[in-house]
């Protein structure tokens, strides 16, 4: 089954809506209106998603020619943009600042997670969790707010470096564990601080 965005589905949607209700096809300063889009670019990027998709059809160089090729009805798709904020090193922990990087489009059902307002992807970077099947360029997808239960894995902010590891409690002492013999066993000497609990992970084909 062919994916839509959340936004590509309420873009659709209104497209939908209104000629069925009779009227012409709104243009795209209308749907950027709709839908507080700073620009018409915005709402042409969507409708040149769809079109590519196989949802939308236009007459070339023809206003208010759209025409929904691809009824709605009985489809709901579930996908979600989902923030994704760089790299994360899974290896020696590492002082870089986490950068807005895009975002990535899943299907929350397929990948067993109920996103929300909090969560986020990184991509990993380094082999330190290896013994977890997390591998160098997945993409790990977290929640923030939940505190963890020992056994998590999570994406921590240790000493003020960032890092991917097992979370782990000794003697009532947090610590993180790499899951790769390589690499040591992290203990704060400052601060540890948990900026999400894993909740998928996403992984590309590699040739």
């Amino acid at each position: 089954m062919i994916e839509l965005t959340l936004m590509q589905q309420k873009v659709l949607d209104f497209i939908q809506n209104e000629t069925r209700a009779g009227r012409v096809a709104p243009t795209q300063r209308e749907i950027a209106t709709q839908f507080g889009f700073r620009s018409k670019r915005a709402a042409a990027c969507h409708l040149d998603a769809l079109k590519r998709k196989g949802f939308l059809k236009s007459g070339h160089g023809k206003a208010r020619s759209l025409c929904v090729v691809m009824p709605l009805d009985g489809l709901r798709s579930t996908v979600v943009d989902i923030p994704l904020f760089g790299s994360i090193p899974a290896g020696f922990s590492s002082e870089r600042q986490q950068e807005p990087d895009g975002c990535i489009s899943v299907d929350v059902e397929s990948i067993g997670i109920k996103a929300k307002r909090d969560t986020f992807a990184l991509r990993v970077s380094g082999d330190s969790m290896i013994g977890r099947h997390i591998c160098d360029g997945d993409i790990v997808v977290f929640e923030h707010g939940p505190e963890p239960r020992s056994g998590q894995i999570v994406a921590a902010l240790i000493d003020r470096k960032n890092t991917l590891k097992t979370f782990l409690v000794k003697n009532n002492k947090p610590f993180l564990k790499a899951e790769n013999p390589k690499y040591p066993d992290l203990i704060p000497s400052e601060e540890l601080v948990i900026q999400g609990v894993f909740r998928a992970l996403i992984r590309k084909v590699r040739e």
